[in-house]
């Protein structure tokens, strides 16, 4: 397996946001983790993650606002 440098990864924002997901359910074949280890681009991870914990928080904050509401 070769090392492909981050810039030239060909994996789309909709295969890390599918990464993510199951990364949040914590349920991810080794199999599946090392594809996207190779594949994925790191800075699309990033970002998704960080958009979906926020939106995590967000959907949390409302439940609590309209359950106490």
């Amino acid at each position: 397996m070769s090392a492909t440098p981050v810039h030239r990864r060909k994996g789309s924002m909709t295969e890390s946001v599918k990464a993510v997901l199951w990364g949040f359910l914590g349920v991810r074949r080794n199999a599946d983790y090392q594809r996207d280890v190779a594949r994925l681009n790191p800075i699309h991870l990033l970002v998704a993650g960080v958009v979906m914990a926020l939106l995590f928080v967000a959907t949390l904050i409302f439940i609590v606002h309209w359950v106490a509401g």
